[in-house]
């Protein structure tokens, strides 16, 4: 199992994921949020195919197909916590700490 906590920026709303790898490349994912765009997006986001979400071109992926319909912002760093959430579940990554400092002079 690995776990996301994707704190999405101004907007002050984070995403949980949990993503439990069933060793056959499907993932179970449960996603809650303080967004209301994401509580739409856990619904019906349950479950997704690890190796089709990771080595596809982005917009072919599940991930981004229920991202696009709910979420109408396109920066959100939620659908990319997803993902890297499901990459460690399957064991196609490292856990690790990613961040974005955004700054403006």
């Amino acid at each position: 199992m690995a776990t996301g906590i994707i704190h999405a920026g101004v907007c002050g709303f984070t995403i949980n994921v949990k993503a439990v790898s069933d060793g056959h490349h499907k993932i179970k994912l449960e996603i809650s949020s303080d967004c209301p765009n994401y509580q739409k997006i856990a619904k019906e986001l349950i479950e997704v195919d690890a190796y089709k979400e990771i080595f596809n071109k982005p917009h072919l992926g599940r991930v981004y197909e229920v991202f696009a319909k709910y979420s109408p912002h396109s920066s959100c760093p939620g659908v990319s916590g997803i993902l890297k959430t499901v990459e460690v579940a399957e064991s196609l990554a490292l856990p690790q700490t990613a961040s974005l400092n955004i700054t403006k002079e």
